[in-house]
């Protein structure tokens, strides 16, 4: 993964494959960011006029290359677009940082090192540079055979090590944000791995020993149900749902305990591994990215281990619903009711809709032990992705103040969240005949029919949130930002700031 380095040197002596400069846009044309200075001067000051001339105007996203100037190491310069120029005082929020440094990162693909001279005003947006570089140079080539593939033909790996000029390498401050860039961004990169990884090599039990392995290598205390204890255990969602699936699926829970801790967060994250619909098949062109349905496992995983790794003062467990959702003569059918963990009994009208079911197990699991706020993760219903789109996640919750938490917490860390209603009236929609309830209601208002249905599965007192992340958590268009096409490891960053949040005593 790409290093990174803090450096107080200047931009014209470092040896590096480029320079990284920032380009606002003004009200009159491009304006070269703070940062910038000394690489600006040796153009005589008239960088941003040459930038314009090459058609630069500094909006967001946009790349403009140029030849460094004469005494310069470095044989190309690199500007970056931040949009436009902030208002008077303000410096560049900490989103557009990481989207620059993401978009550069991306952009220089294939080179050894490069020194990013962004607006760093501080250690805050030193992390936020040092998170979009590393996020934007992620590249998933595993199954790539040497010589072949796109980024084995261009030759254009990662970007190696990325230098943050202005940045003060012995500065506690400094340090610190550093270090915590580097263990979200490495376990976030991890969550998109296991996103992208084919489901012929992730199914729940290989999904179950990444994290055992994860647990070990960072004090992590694993416990994993397999599908005779669950069996055994009564959790007939997770099990039925598993059912028709050759490869068995698993309840994984990760405890991540600080002596400290005076909190006990809890995530609960879908995971099913590939979701083929089960009976109720999915249609042609709907199969084919459904590798992603266990991005919200993936993300409670990467945000339990960077928890640990963080040495966060509050407890954080984490539940993993782990199946294959598969048709075959002993997959649970439209029609069938299962008996759940909590006892209550749930008519299967349709099996596609399954996630609900894993989730409602694991959240009545994780009740029991009386947590002080369960957030589950999932990506969830088709109805979430007509309504917010492809970047945005939903937040639906039994604690208005907390969802909007969250949705705080969301937008600090850069992800894009909106907050939804539980109206009551779409809970009559849920009512079945043979069973305590089915698990479909009314067409309309679909993805708030879900978190309804979990609702139900949450014990009595306890505060919750629900986040449907269908739409962010898997990019099928070009990549943008940090964000890279394929997995994204959308909600990771969200649930770690919930966690520190909470351990600040700053979140309920």
């Amino acid at each position: 993964m790409t290093a990174l380095t803090l450096s107080t040197a200047a931009a014209s002596g470092l040896r590096a494959d480029a320079i990284v400069v920032g380009v606002a846009k003004g009200p009159k044309g491009p304006v070269v960011a703070p940062g910038a200075e000394a690489v600006d001067k040796a153009y005589d000051g008239g960088l941003a006029g040459i930038l314009e001339t090459l058609g630069a105007s500094g909006s967001e996203g946009e790349v403009t290359k140029l030849p460094a100037p004469s005494g310069f190491k470095a044989p190309v310069v690199v500007a970056v677009g931040l949009g436009a120029v902030p208002e008077e005082d303000a410096g560049f929020d900490a989103e557009a940082l990481r989207r620059a440094a993401g978009v550069a990162a991306r952009a220089l693909a294939g080179a050894k090192k490069a020194a990013f001279a962004l607006p760093i005003q501080d250690a805050a947006d030193a992390g936020a540079v040092a998170e979009g570089a590393r996020l934007g140079a992620y590249g998933f080539d595993a199954y790539k055979e040497t010589g072949r593939g796109d980024a084995a033909k261009s030759g254009k790996g990662p970007l190696g090590e990325v230098t943050l000029l202005g940045g003060k390498p012995r500065d506690a401050a400094y340090k610190a944000a550093i270090a915590r860039a580097t263990a979200v961004t490495e376990e976030l990169n991890r969550a998109r791995d296991l996103v992208n990884t084919p489901p012929n090599d992730l199914n729940p039990e290989s999904f179950a020993a990444v994290a055992t392995a994860a647990g070990k290598e960072h004090g992590i205390k694993v416990t994993v149900l397999d599908e005779k204890a669950l069996a055994k255990g009564g959790y007939g969602g997770i099990v039925g749902v598993g059912a028709g699936a050759v490869a068995g699926p698993r309840l994984v829970k990760l405890s991540y305990t600080s002596a400290k801790a005076t909190k006990h967060l809890a995530f609960v994250g879908k995971g099913i591994t590939y979701d083929s619909g089960g009976i109720s098949l999915k249609p042609a062109g709907h199969n084919e990215t459904m590798k992603c349905d266990m991005a919200g496992a993936a993300a409670v995983f990467a945000a339990v281990v960077t928890a640990a790794r963080l040495g966060l003062e509050v407890n954080v467990t984490g539940w993993l619903a782990l199946a294959e959702n598969m048709p075959s003569g002993s997959a649970t059918r439209p029609g069938d009711v299962l008996r759940m963990y909590s006892g209550k009994t749930v008519e299967v009208l349709n099996t596609d809709a399954e996630g609900r079911l894993v989730l409602a197990d694991a959240l009545w699991k994780a009740s029991e032990e009386k947590p002080d706020a369960i957030v589950d993760v999932a990506t969830l219903t088709g109805a979430m992705v007509l309504a917010l789109g492809n970047r945005t996640f939903g937040v639906m919750a039994n604690d208005d103040a907390f969802r909007a938490s969250i949705v705080e917490a969301a937008e600090e860390v850069g992800e894009e969240s909106w907050p939804m209603p539980l109206p009551e009236h779409l809970r009559k929609g849920m009512d079945s005949p043979t069973a305590d309830m089915a698990n479909m209601g009314e067409r309309m208002g679909g993805g708030l029919v879900a978190g309804l249905f979990l609702r139900e599965f949450v014990g009595e007192g306890i505060t919750w949130a629900h986040l449907d992340i269908a739409g962010p958590a898997f990019n099928e268009a070009g990549p943008f930002g940090y964000t890279p096409k394929g997995g994204t490891g959308s909600a990771v960053r969200t649930l770690v700031r919930l966690a520190e949040l909470t351990a600040a005593g700053d979140l309920g």
